[in-house]
């Protein structure tokens, strides 16, 4: 049940399906804390964001009035409103790899999702409206789909999500998954209380598990599983063969 810590007024500013917002909703709903959600709709979120918080990026959160923006800045305020549970060890060594696994997370991993989901829309436009199910503000899919040669170019600009970042992105996403599993085999992932690198990085592998194409390289893999667990329902599906054959990675 959700609870209110001294009457907090918490308004969270999300994009449906972004995964650095279902990172903080996880996390908010870990903590039992409740909050008002607010949905924009891409790319019209990028000149709210800036002008309500100085930045284009999903989620921004407000409590009492105090405005955070970036999935890891609101995480370290709500340990500090909500410490119990905590999303970080108490043991400092282990912490610091669960930081270390977090800022990996936020900084590297999570921009590759965006960088993949835009182009493979762009080839796909019927493929958007699956990612608004369960949205409040949903609009039909018809003007979805028309909407994306208008969308995809914008998303694809900001994100710097050319071709060939895309290609690197896909030659790069076997050895990262590598590594996740690495985390999970040595503990610092995959606990039975999830941390914040959990939500961080699981959110990520969520999202491209959505990409037809990619999920043969996450299946079966502990990254994979983890991803399932700590987001067993997420929006989107973008069909196999969508993305070309020859920029794909074989599957481990």
């Amino acid at each position: 049940m959700a609870i209110m810590l001294r009457s907090m007024r918490i308004k969270l500013y999300v994009v449906h399906g972004s995964h650095p917002c279902a990172t903080v909703e996880e996390a908010l709903r870990i903590k039992r804390l409740d909050y008002k959600r607010v949905e924009l709709l891409p790319p019209l979120h990028a000149p709210l964001q800036r002008l309500r918080f100085g930045v284009r990026t999903v989620p921004g959160i407000t409590i009492d009035g105090e405005k955070l923006a970036g999935s890891i800045a609101i995480l370290r305020r709500l340990e500090q409103l909500a410490p119990d549970p905590s999303l970080f060890p108490a043991d400092p060594v282990e912490r610091a790899m669960v930081e270390e696994a977090e800022r990996w997370g936020e900084a590297t991993f999570q921009p590759i999702a965006r960088r993949v989901l835009w182009p493979s829309l762009k080839r796909c436009p019927k493929a958007i409206a699956s990612f608004t199910e369960g949205a409040r503000v949903r609009l039909p899919a018809a003007v979805l789909r028309l909407s994306v040669p208008l969308i995809a170019p914008i998303e694809t600009a900001m994100n710097k999500a050319t071709d060939d970042a895309l290609r690197a992105d896909l030659r790069a996403l076997p050895s990262q998954l590598d590594k996740i599993d690495a985390w999970i085999a040595e503990g610092v992932l995959g606990g039975e209380q999830p941390n914040a690198a959990d939500l961080q990085i699981a959110s990520t592998i969520r999202l491209l598990y959505n990409v037809g194409d990619l999920r043969p390289l996450i299946e079966g893999r502990p990254a994979g599983e983890l991803a399932r667990r700590l987001f067993p329902s997420y929006p989107g599906d973008v069909p196999a063969g969508t993305l070309p054959a020859e920029w794909l990675p074989e599957a481990a």
